[in-house]
Order: C-alpha cells, then sequence, then structure tokens
C-alpha cells in the first residue's frame, strides 16, 4: 500500500536500489513490531473518528434527562399546560396518550374537564381546547412559569391569569395557535398546535420537579381491579390491566379512546381527595391545590393510602405513606383526578 511504512519499492540503476523508508516510518515499524511481538498478535491501533464518538456518547450519558413527570428519559422541554374538553360532545379527545400528566377536575353542573400537561413530546395537535377556571391559576403554578393554553374565560379569570406568572396564549388573543377543525360541532372542535402556541411563550418554564417520585412498588397496598371518581353528571372510572400493565380510563362507563383509537389511561393514577367550595363566580367549584388531605394511589393493581401536602402555590406536591416514605410511582403516564373530600 502507498505510503504504508512495509512498502518498498525497486529503483532504477544497474545495481537496483532499494528506496529508504523515512526514519519516523522506520521507527514506527519498530515500534509495532515490539508490540506485536509481545501479544503475538497485530496491533489494533483505535481511529480518532472512534475516539471522538466515545466522547460524545459519554457526554449524552452524562447529559441524559429524566422526565420530573413521568420518571422516563426524555428532552429537557418547556412546560405547556392545556384545557382539555371532556363533555360527551368533545369525545374522542386528540393526543392525551402524548401528555405527560393528564388530569382530571369538577367543574359546574357535576361536569368533568381535563387538562393535559406536555413537555416530553409535543403532538402536532391537540384538544378539543377549552376554557380555564379560578382555581387554574394557583393549581398550575406548580410548574413554575408554564404557557397554559385555554378558549374563552370569565373577565375575572383572564385577569387572573394575565397578573400571574403564567403565559396565558388563549385563543382569543391569540387565535392563530388554533384551528377549528375534526367532525365535533363548535364548540368542541377547536385544537391548538403546540409549536405556535410554545411560540406565544418563548420563556415558559422547562421541566422541573413538582414533588412526583418514581421507582419499585413499596409493599403493601390493596389489590384493586377497579376504582370510580363521581362528580354527579360525570364519571371517570380507572380499571387495571394486567396485560398492558397500566390504569384503562372510562369516562361516564364508556372506555376512553383518543382519536388515534388508542385506550386512554396511565401507569399511575392519583385520586387526591381536596375542599371545592364555590369561586368567585358562586357557581364553579375552586378545586384547592395547596393544603394537604388524604390520596389513594393506584399502581401495579394495587391502592396504595397516601397524605399529600403542597405547602404554597409555587411548592411540590408530596405524597407520603404512612412510614413516612414518599411513594414511589410507576414510570410513564400519571393521572391526577381530583375528589371531593
Amino acid at each position: 500500500m502507498e505510503g504504508s511504512p512495509m512498502s518498498c519499492s525497486r529503483t532504477g540503476g544497474s545495481k537496483g536500489s532499494i528506496r529508504k523508508r523515512p526514519r519516523r516510518a522506520r521507527t514506527l515499524v519498530v515500534a509495532l513490531a515490539v508490540a506485536g511481538g509481545l501479544t503475538g498478535a497485530a496491533v489494533a491501533t483505535p481511529s480518532f473518528a472512534a475516539y471522538e464518538d466515545d466522547t460524545k456518547n459519554a457526554k449524552q450519558r452524562k447529559a441524559a434527562f429524566t422526565s420530573p413527570f413521568t420518571g422516563l428519559p426524555a428532552k429537557e422541554n418547556p412546560v405547556l399546560a392545556v384545557k382539555i374538553d371532556n363533555h360527551k360532545d368533545a369525545r374522542p379527545q386528540t393526543a392525551l396518550e402524548d401528555a405527560d400528566i393528564v388530569g382530571v377536575e369538577k367543574v359546574e353542573g357535576g361536569l368533568g374537564r381535563l387538562f393535559a400537561i406536555y413537555s416530553s413530546n409535543y403532538p402536532k395537535s391537540l384538544g378539543p381546547v377549552r376554557s380555564a377556571r379560578e382555581y387554574n391559576v394557583e393549581q398550575m403554578q406548580m410548574f413554575q412559569r408554564p404557557a397554559l393554553a385555554y378558549s374563552g374565560a370569565r373577565k375575572a379569570v383572564v385577569d387572573k391569569i394575565k397578573k400571574s406568572p403564567l403565559y396565558g396564549v388563549s385563543h382569543d388573543d391569540h387565535p392563530d395557535a388554533y384551528e377549528r377543525g375534526g367532525d365535533n360541532k363548535p364548540p368542541h372542535n377547536l385544537y391548538g398546535h403546540p409549536d405556535k402556541l410554545l411560540a406565544k411563550a418563548p420563556k415558559a418554564s422547562k421541566a422541573s420537579d413538582i414533588g412526583f417520585r418514581f421507582g419499585a412498588a413499596p409493599s403493601g397496598g390493596t389489590p384493586t381491579d377497579e376504582q370510580t371518581v363521581d362528580y354527579g353528571s360525570s364519571q371517570t372510572t380507572f380499571n387495571w390491566s394486567a396485560k398492558e400493565g397500566r390504569w384503562l380510563a372510562s369516562f361516564d362507563g364508556e372506555p376512553a379512546k383518543g382519536t388515534s383509537g388508542e385506550r386512554l389511561g396511565g401507569k399511575t393514577v392519583i385520586i387526591q381527595k381536596t375542599d371545592m367550595p364555590p369561586d368567585s363566580s358562586g357557581e364553579t367549584p375552586y378545586i384547592e391545590t395547596v393544603g394537604s388531605g388524604e390520596a389513594t394511589v393506584l399502581r401495579d393493581g394495587k391502592a396504595f393510602k397516601t397524605k399529600w401536602e403542597r405547602k404554597s402555590a409555587t411548592g411540590d406536591t408530596t405524597y407520603t405513606l404512612s412510614n413516612g416514605k414518599r411513594m414511589p410511582f410507576d414510570k410513564g403516564q400519571v393521572w391526577l383526578v381530583y375528589q371531593q373530600r
């Protein structure tokens, strides 16, 4: 091979001469020969590209991010909170299965509404998007300064959102981030685009610790196949599926599915009992998310009794077992359901 230390060629001349190798090349030959003789095998020299790849991989491993919302590897992205319609005419919803956290809330008339938290992954579109409530201002501050996507709210609520640390990205103020579509009729057919929604919130907080802990299931717990939270005019039920290793959700007795056809449900379900007095309108429940109380955590086909506590609007919500240890969740999507105590 041309340029190899072991190559040689004859040059012209009656006596014939062998071209001498440069001193540097002769030194390399000797070094390789000695190394080969010691090992009894040919010497493999690592390439710079391989070294560069190893260095890059090491940095990537060191910089790996774990979602504080799911316990799974993820990108460290800004938090997008979205109010999702759960009226019977709004189903099936789009992209709930892509959320890190799905919340179930009681609203006026005993109906239920949802919120979804996206950070690990952003779908192309999501919804249907509906209105915000007064308690969302305090509730959503557990994510520090997320983008909050919603469609409509009482003026008093809008004023509160605008005065809060939240990035309110409403349909009224930013219609270009939304579109009407799908098979549902208005007002159940408004969908948001995460890329456009987040563009309206350039400094939205990235995912950070909100109090969730993930790990192996603790000892104890009560074997449980089914759990229902009833708001009066709506019910949310979770059934344990050993086959899928998660809790399958149903709304009003019907299996909950997304527009993708995928069955909705989570690896962990938190049923958090709290007070729900009327808000300033006198009609809508104000869900108390600061304080403490009982919570049932469902995972691995069992129910665990815990105590929840959140000391301030910007504080974490902790879930503690009777032995004083933090309740570990299963890794994956978490559902948080508020229940009136």
